[in-house]
Formats: C-alpha cells, sequence, structure tokens
C-alpha cells in the first residue's frame, strides 16, 4: 500500500489525540513542524526555536513582506537618525517597553542583546564589522558608530531568519553567545509559560497585558501593530500527520503549520478547513558537508557529488509531483529575487551520470572513508531529503552510515567538530526559508569564516572578500555582478549543495482569522 493510501485511511478513523478542551474561546492550539529542543533564538538557527521566540521576544524593526521589497519596519524604536556621512545612527525606543519580569526595557538592554546576536548571526557578524562603537547613550538611545557606512542596518537589526536579534535583559544578554539562554524573558506579546512545557509534547504561552503595540502600520510579516486576541496559545508536537490530521479536522487544534503534503487532497476536501500558502519565497533544500572530516574536506568530492544530484527526484520525495508544490533548476539563491542568477548552473541541471560521478569520486581520492548522514525522522520533509541523500550517496559507492535519531538531536549533533569515530558527522540535510537565501548578507551557508561559520565551518577567503564586496557595492547593478560572481565560486568549493524549492502550504480551522503571511506569528490572529 503507498504511504497516500496509508495516510489517508489512517487520518479517515484515527481518534485525535485527547487534547484537554479549554473553557475559553480565547485559546489558540497550534501545531508546529517539530518540538522546540532549544529555546534560546540566539543560539539555534531552527524555525521552531525562531517561531517559539517571536511570541516571546520583540525586535528593534520588523520586517515587512514582498510587496514591500522585504524592507524593515521600525518596531520598538520609535525611530531613528543618521548622521550626514552615514556613520552615526542614533535608535530611539518608543516609550512603553516592558520585559516579562516588569522592568523597563533600557537602552543598555538592547545593546547587549545586539552584541549577543551579532557573534553569531551571518548579517550581525557583518554589521558588528562595520561598527566602531555601541552604546547607550541614555536609556532610551542606542548609539552606532561604524567604521563605513552600513545602510542595511535597519535590516539586519529587523530580519526574521535564521537569527532572531532578540531583546532580552541585559543580564541575559550577557550570557555567553555559544552558550543557551534557558530563562525566556522577552518583552514580546506572550509571557512563555515554562511550568507547563512537555518536552516533546506542549509549549504554552499566555498574553502578556503589559505589552504596548506599535501605534501605527499595518501587521505585515514581522512588522506593524502586534495586537492579539488570545489569552493562551498552546503549541501541541503531534509527530504522527494522520494524528494532526484527525486532530484538526475535529476542531481538537485550530492551526497546522506544515501538513504533510501527502494530506493536502483530503485537508483542501474538508469543509470547515483552509489551506494555502503564507510564504511566497517557500524553503530552499540543502545539502550540508563538514569540511573538518575527510573524505568531504576535499573540494574534489564535494564537487564530484553535485554530478548525482537530482533536485527533482528529492522534491518529489519530499512534497509529490504536484507541479505547483515545488521547483527545480535553483542555485545559491532564491529563485526569484534580485540577486538569483544562472552562473555555473549547468553541474545541477546538466545529465545526471552516476557512473562519472563514481570515476570523479575516484580521481578525487575518495578512499572509502565513513560517511555520517544525519538523518531527522521526526520532520518528513527533512527526513525525505536525508533519505534520497542516502539512496544516492549508496548508489555512487559512498560509505555511508545513516544515523537515524530526531530532529533536537540533528541540532546538537551538528554542532560538534570531533571525527566521525568520535562523535562527530560528514553531512546533514535541511531546509531554509527563501527569504534566508535571498542575498549574501543573510544566506548562512554561504559564509564562508571557517569555525565562526554555521555548523558544517567552510572557510574560503574568496567568498568572504566577495560579500564584504557585496556589503559595500554602490548600487544594486554591483550587487547583482557580485552575486553571480559568488554562486560561481560556490560551485567551485560547494559549501553546500541546493537540492530545489519546495512551498508549504499552512492549513487551519475556517473560524481562524488573520493569519499573515511570511512566518507563523501569532498577533492579529482572532476566532470568528
Amino acid at each position: 500500500m503507498k504511504r497516500r493510501t496509508l495516510l489517508a485511511a489512517a487520518a479517515a478513523t484515527l481518534a485525535a489525540p485527547r487534547i484537554v478542551a479549554a473553557a475559553s474561546q480565547r485559546v489558540l492550539r497550534f501545531v508546529p513542524q517539530a518540538d522546540v529542543p532549544v529555546l534560546d533564538p540566539v543560539w539555534t538557527t531552527t524555525y521552531p526555536t525562531r517561531d517559539h521566540a517571536y511570541l516571546v521576544f520583540d525586535t528593534l524593526y520588523g520586517q515587512q513582506g514582498p510587496e514591500h521589497g522585504f524592507a524593515a519596519a521600525p518596531q520598538m524604536v520609535e525611530g531613528h537618525r543618521v548622521s550626514s556621512d552615514g556613520r552615526e545612527w542614533r535608535l530611539t525606543l518608543r516609550p512603553g517597553l516592558k520585559f516579562h519580569d516588569n522592568t523597563p526595557v533600557l537602552a543598555r538592554d538592547c545593546v547587549a542583546s545586539i552584541r549577543r546576536w551579532g557573534a553569531r548571526d551571518s548579517f550581525g557578524q557583518a554589521l558588528m564589522a562595520a561598527t566602531d562603537a555601541l552604546a547607550a547613550a541614555d536609556d532610551k538611545t542606542i548609539v552606532f558608530r561604524l567604521k563605513h557606512p552600513f545602510p542595511l542596518l535597519p535590516q539586519a537589526l529587523g530580519k526574521s531568519p535564521p537569527n532572531m536579534c532578540a531583546m532580552m535583559p541585559e543580564r541575559l544578554a550577557a550570557t555567553d553567545p555559544f552558550k543557551q539562554v534557558t530563562e525566556m524573558i522577552g518583552s514580546g506579546p506572550y509571557r512563555f509559560n515554562a511550568a507547563e512545557r512537555i518536552v516533546g509534547s506542549r509549549l504554552v504561552y499566555e498574553r502578556f497585558a503589559d505589552y504596548v503595540p506599535r501605534a501605527s502600520g499595518t501587521p505585515d510579516w514581522t512588522a506593524g501593530p502586534k495586537i492579539t486576541h488570545f489569552d493562551r496559545v498552546e503549541w501541541h508536537v503531534i509527530t504522527d500527520p494522520a494524528t494532526a490530521f484527525a486532530a484538526l479536522a475535529t476542531g481538537e487544534v485550530d492551526w497546522w503549520w506544515i501538513p504533510d503534503a501527502l494530506l493536502l487532497p483530503e485537508l483542501r476536501a474538508n469543509r470547515d478547513l483552509a489551506v494555502r500558502i503564507v510564504d511566497p519565497t517557500g524553503f530552499i533544500g540543502t545539502m550540508r558537508f563538514n569540511w573538518l572530516n575527510p573524505p568531504f574536506d576535499k573540494p574534489a568530492i564535494r564537487r564530484a557529488v553535485i554530478g548525482a544530484v537530482s533536485q527533482a527526484e528529492y522534491m518529489t520525495a519530499v512534497v509529490g509531483t504536484d507541479p505547483e508544490l515545488w521547483h527545480d533548476g535553483v542555485g545559491y539563491f532564491c529563485p526569484g529575487t534580485k540577486m538569483a542568477n544562472d552562473a555555473g548552473m549547468q553541474a545541477l541541471t546538466g545529465p545526471r551520470d552516476l557512473d562519472k560521478t563514481k570515476k570523479d569520486l575516484a580521481a578525487a581520492g575518495y578512499g572509502g572513508e565513513k560517511i555520517v548522514l544525519l538523518a531527522p525522522q521526526n520532520i518528513p520533509t527533512v527526513k525525505a531529503l536525508a533519505d534520497i541523500c542516502n539512496d544516492m550517496m549508496t548508489k555512487i559507492g559512498l560509505n555511508v552510515d545513516y544515523a537515524a535519531m530526531d530532529w533536537g538531536t540533528v541540532v546538537a549533533r551538528r554542532t560538534s567538530m570531533a571525527p566521525v569515530d568520535k562523535g562527530g558527522w560528514s553531512v546533514f540535510s535541511t531546509f531554509w526559508s527563501g527569504l534566508d537565501m535571498d542575498g549574501p548578507a543573510i544566506n548562512p551557508f554561504l559564509r564562508c569564516n571557517g569555525k565562526s561559520a554555521a555548523p558544517g565551518w567552510p572557510s574560503d577567503a574568496t567568498m568572504e572578500r566577495l560579500r564584504d564586496h557585496w556589503l559595500a557595492a554602490p548600487d544594486e547593478a554591483a550587487q547583482k555582478t557580485i552575486a553571480t560572481a559568488m554562486q560561481r565560486r560556490a560551485f567551485d568549493i560547494v559549501p553546500f549543495i541546493p537540492l530545489g524549492q519546495q512551498f508549504n502550504p499552512t492549513a487551519y480551522r475556517k473560524d481562524i482569522t488573520g493569519i499573515l503571511n511570511g512566518i507563523p506569528v501569532f498577533w492579529n490572529v482572532r476566532r470568528r
């Protein structure tokens, strides 16, 4: 029996999980993509952590949607002033900002938060490298003094993925950026209820009565007034798709963020449910190599693997054959965005030849080294990437150790720089939001600054110089020229392999309205 048939049958007959109904209709029940094993949005780039963080934390700027070119808009700041030479920015906090521990949000809290974020995030690292001094002039004023103009400063502080520039009290922001903050005290619209958290099952958030939304603007992605209509938001982690389907169909949950693609026909057929794509940039599949461990420490071996990658095969495994749900021919920048180009794309779009790949691997010096493939089992889309990777690498003669584990274990293990026989790893696959890959400033897997880069730790001075040139480019035309050179360089050194673009519809009950486009946020959402 095919997987689609199994899921449909199970969804029709399986009793939903017994989620206790709240007495009030002012409770929103949400099924996230996965559990949130790491709560600190600076320490990790995982999307469930980011989505959790937007409930708890606020940001100095928000990010608007594609109608506004994904531009930054003031959020916690009332506004900013820039000196005539572009080298000093003065950001003024708006009144009424308060942390969940009832202390006021002060500029020094924000300075400490920016510094901690800037040590980890790729865009933040660029901003901090351009910063000569960062200080609080008074309780409401944050001052950047720059070595050179950095016009993208609001975009850096306000971008939504992958690391969120979350404002937290100075005492928490003083934590080493390479250690996790576990106390969730933010100034966002909801408080995190740690007492009700059940790891692997439930997270609970309660409306922060003292949150003061912006007085102006229109809710758009993560920008605009954050007006809440629910007293309580519950996340129910349901890893079995048929069980999540049943819970949504019976009304025991209100919103399923990323339904299994094979259940979309059944979801669309249910008159009580709405299904729509909320992020036009989709998600880009990526295969990430560990440059520290053989055999992927050799660029020729990484290049050879490209010849066996069929993006269509990966995307079909993830979302099926519906052409509206995926694209292939995807390079190192998100299709449809300004920096996307076709430099070097023949490596991915030309005929696939596994025999040639085997010969290329032998010529590159592959000696049968064990390859540890991190394979999460509890996120179906990412598991599909791992399964196709395992099949492909086995066919081209690589010695693959398929290491099955949950996503939380992948998140922890991928930080290890140890050899594979001491708990290290060789390769894993994941998805990035297309918006994370729309340009060199954000794209985390294009950073090649060695052990300061994202897990995989590519090191390439040429790529880093090109990125610096892009950040300093005088206009969009110059940026596009540099982005083309960066993609050509990426196909040569292979920090990762793009695996295609997919689009994830979200599903929710029709009595829920106000769900914004972009990432899952919980303001503006209400029950009819």
